[in-house]
């Protein structure tokens, strides 16, 4: 099970109709998590640079909980999506481990 973290902004025009009719965006991103085999973990309204940030976990099919990433931004309602990978931090001595072992015969650019 992987894990993303997603920020964006709304549009303009998403705002405006959020203003004329309130509503917890969250209930709509979590169904979207659930159709798609994952799980919503948190979702944030925030001030600064993002409007949001939602933090959810993928199912099996990580290719399914990417396309539903992707039908969200194209929806219209969001822009400048930015969505990271987070992996904990055991997965993460793995991985350096492996990276460890693949590096032996790894060559530098320029070495």
């Amino acid at each position: 099970m992987t894990t993303y973290i997603s920020q964006g902004n709304y549009t303009r025009a998403a705002l405006q109709g959020m203003l004329d009719k309130p509503e917890d965006r969250a209930v709509e991103v979590a169904a979207l998590a659930k159709a798609a085999g994952g799980k919503l973990l948190d979702y944030y309204i925030t001030f600064g640079e993002y409007d949001f940030l939602v933090i959810m976990n993928s199912g099996k099919d990580e290719s399914k909980f990417m396309g539903a990433i992707m039908a969200a931004a194209a929806g219209g309602g969001i822009c400048n999506l930015k969505t990271t990978v987070a992996v904990s931090s055991k997965k993460a001595v793995k991985a350096m481990r492996a990276g460890k072992r693949i590096q032996k015969g790894f060559r530098s650019a320029g070495g």
